[in-house]
């Protein structure tokens, strides 16, 4: 466990190469009884996911939970649109941005809070070829001056 009961079970690692965060929101998320056992042994995949403000809603799209083996044959499908849990503050704000300023919304982290899943989600916007290689270069810099010392 991790920062006060906060357990990780998956990254969006991409997402941190891809885009530039400007601001992270911690959302609960609905599933099915089969999903929140594949998310607790670690079978989810954010990488190519998304989510969308629809209705004063907030939907999570493109994230892959992998069925449950124990399931039967009410079994969850992998890839359904599943609802975000905001308070209207929080999705009005992101609203506010996404149509000003163009951001987009892309999930980073899934982690399990109090027996809870949670998601954190992040404000972006998508980097530039050129952005993301001198990203790399700070990286490699940065490696290399740890190794030295």
């Amino acid at each position: 466990m991790t920062n006060a009961g906060k357990k990780i079970i998956s990254s969006n690692k991409k997402a941190y190469h891809d885009y530039t965060v400007f601001e992270k929101f911690k959302a609960g998320i609905v599933l099915f009884g089969t999903e929140i056992k594949s998310i607790r042994k670690g079978a989810i995949n954010l990488k190519d996911s998304f989510a969308k403000v629809e209705d004063m809603e907030v939907f999570l799209y493109n994230c892959h939970i992998s069925p449950y083996e124990g399931g039967n044959r009410n079994n969850h499908d992998p890839e359904r649109v599943r609802k975000l849990l905001l308070n209207k503050k929080e999705i009005l704000k992101i609203l506010g941005k996404i149509k000003q300023e163009s951001y987009t919304i892309v999930p980073l982290e899934l982690f399990l809070e109090r027996g809870f899943a949670k998601l954190e989600i992040g404000l972006c916007k998508g980097k530039k070829l050129h952005d993301k290689r001198e990203t790399l270069k700070k990286k490699d810099i940065q490696r290399e001056m740890e190794r030295f010392k």
